[in-house]
């Protein structure tokens, strides 16, 4: 049996994303570009992603189109991905001082499966404790939780590529085309114990920079009142995924107790035979319906709430970046004025400081143009995520509670109908 449990949620995750997949992100309208994972294979310590591309803005005889969209080589592509070669690609991106003044998508988080498939060995462990019924429905509970976290996974990594396929300029990077069509595998490697190093050197210098850098008022009021609004939302919409959390947890642990009680009551109804058999046969079978309503509560608001907040608790981030980007920007920006008025003073290599000076000015100026169109952008694409998946959220509670108080009342009718 245990062995068994140990791979049946690999095999169910091999089909698990045909058909379409749901998004907590509301991304533009330009269907120009089409990337999808139209399927993906988790294995023990990897998840292979199948890349599917669509371009549709391309060139043909019979007409012109004029499309900023990259040049590839076909109309219609797929190519297999990890989940390394996606943090390769958000890296790139990172990095690049070209993209200073926009939101980078956040990068897909690692795929974690270990924790259910831990729960369902425990569940094989324990297996002498519980009853065959109590057993099997257990082992369902949590198939349909990896299975659920699988799908996430996929959902994520799709969201990531959508979001640099609906973007005007991050859409025709080189490396995202690389990405997109290179069949072959991209040879991405894990980062060796130096390069981990460096980057954590590199992660701290960035911290207290950003640090020195915070407590600076910004010359614009536009971005001045961004970067208030922006540290502010971050630190609650960060303490409303935790609450989110902790309250989907909830639900999944009230979702375990009635197949405990389901079963508790099953038991009782075979040990001897009374009047209060058909009472406790009916009471579990209510508990169980119940059951399967609460966890599909739980899986509602998991993916449409606790989900929707931790992606843009990562996103909000990514906007705090771009400001951080900018701001340094700026002190760039007011040094290279300083040394410009030192050279001036000096009479000493003048032209290479106005050189320096005007340099970083365009930079300012152009990355600050291109930022508050970014901001605008997050902004209205976050309200609409928002008012979209809560009233979707609202929307499936009312439902799932209407289905208990029916269920409940059907219940207890049947009850008053066998009671002598």
């Amino acid at each position: 049996m245990m062995d068994d449990m140990e791979d049946s949620p690999d095999l169910l995750a091999e089909d698990q994303t045909k058909g379409r997949k749901e998004s907590n992100v509301d991304l533009d309208t330009d269907t120009s570009l089409v990337v999808e994972i139209s399927d993906a294979l988790s294995e023990r310590d990897k998840v292979k992603f199948t890349v599917h591309t669509k371009c549709k803005g391309r060139p043909n005889i019979l007409e012109s189109i004029v499309t900023t969209l990259p040049d590839f080589r076909e109309s219609e592509f797929s190519v297999q991905r990890e989940h390394e070669e996606f943090t390769w690609l958000h890296t790139m991106y990172d990095e690049n001082p070209d993209y200073a003044g926009i939101v980078i998508p956040p990068g897909p988080p690692r795929p974690d499966f270990d924790a259910s498939r831990e729960k369902l060995q425990k569940l094989g462990e324990g297996e002498g404790t519980m009853t065959k019924e109590e057993f099997n429905k257990m082992k369902q509970e949590l198939e349909a939780e990896y299975l659920a976290t699988f799908k996430k996974t996929v959902a994520m990594h799709e969201v990531f590529l959508q979001r640099l396929a609906a973007h005007p300029q991050l859409r025709n990077d080189h490396n995202f085309k690389v990405f997109l069509e290179y069949k072959q595998e991209l040879n991405v490697r894990g980062k060796n114990k130096k390069e981990r190093f460096g980057g954590l050197v590199k992660f701290v210098t960035k911290s207290v920079d950003e640090v020195l850098i915070s407590g600076q008022k910004d010359v614009d009021s536009f971005f001045e009142h961004e970067k208030q609004f922006l540290v502010e939302y971050h630190v609650k919409v960060k303490d409303a995924t935790m609450k989110s959390d902790k309250m989907t947890r909830t639900h999944k642990d009230v979702a375990d107790s009635y197949i405990k009680i389901s079963g508790g009551l099953v038991g009782l109804a075979t040990i001897e035979q009374t009047d209060l058999d058909k009472f406790f046969n009916k009471i579990s079978e209510t508990l169980e319906k119940t059951r399967k309503l609460e966890a599909r509560v739980a899986s509602d608001e998991d993916l449409k709430l606790s989900d929707l907040l931790r992606y843009y608790m990562r996103d909000s981030q990514a906007a705090k970046d771009l400001l951080y980007r900018r701001m340094r920007s700026l002190v760039d920006y007011q040094n290279a004025n300083k040394k410009l008025e030192q050279a001036r003073a000096k009479n000493k290599e003048v032209m290479l400081a106005e050189k320096n000076q005007q340099e970083a000015c365009e930079k300012f100026e152009k990355l600050s143009e291109v930022a508050k169109g970014e901001l605008s952008d997050f902004k209205a694409r976050r309200v609409q995520a928002y008012r979209k998946h809560l009233t979707e959220l609202a929307e499936l509670e009312l439902k799932h509670s209407k289905a208990q108080v029916q269920l409940l009342r059907s219940c207890i009718a049947q009850l008053k109908e066998e009671s002598p």
